[in-house]
């Protein structure tokens, strides 16, 4: 519980439902850096090899390794994030059998006593 007091409600049916878009957009994230990459390197140096262009170089080229790095720490993020959903909606699932089978081996008397089977 919160310290509003609110309660965590987690329904299976929507992380199973949202799953699937979470992997779409990191195949997508992952597809639109390998497109990045390829277009980068198909452009080869067109600044040159003249000093104006060394220094563009200098500033540019360590800004494009930590955006294609940053990029793919996001796709596999999101990659993540799917798999803890998945292994989340099993897991409840899980735990609702579980508990399920623990309160279905108790019956209750006709005189209002509990006695376990």
């Amino acid at each position: 519980m919160s310290d509003s007091g609110e309660v965590l409600d987690i329904k299976i049916a929507d992380l199973k439902a949202t799953a699937p878009h979470i992997h779409h957009q990191s195949v997508a994230l992952a597809q639109a850096l390998t497109k990045l990459r390829h277009g980068l390197a198909a452009a080869g140096s067109p600044w040159g090899d003249d000093e104006q262009g060394e220094k563009f170089h200098k500033a540019y080229g360590p800004h494009v390794e930590r955006i294609e790095r940053s990029t793919r720490i996001l796709a596999d993020g999101l990659a993540s994030i799917r798999e803890a959903m998945v292994d989340m909606a099993d897991g409840h699932i899980d735990n609702e059998e579980l508990i399920r089978g623990v309160f279905s081996r108790i019956r209750v008397d006709h005189d209002g006593k509990n006695r376990g089977e």
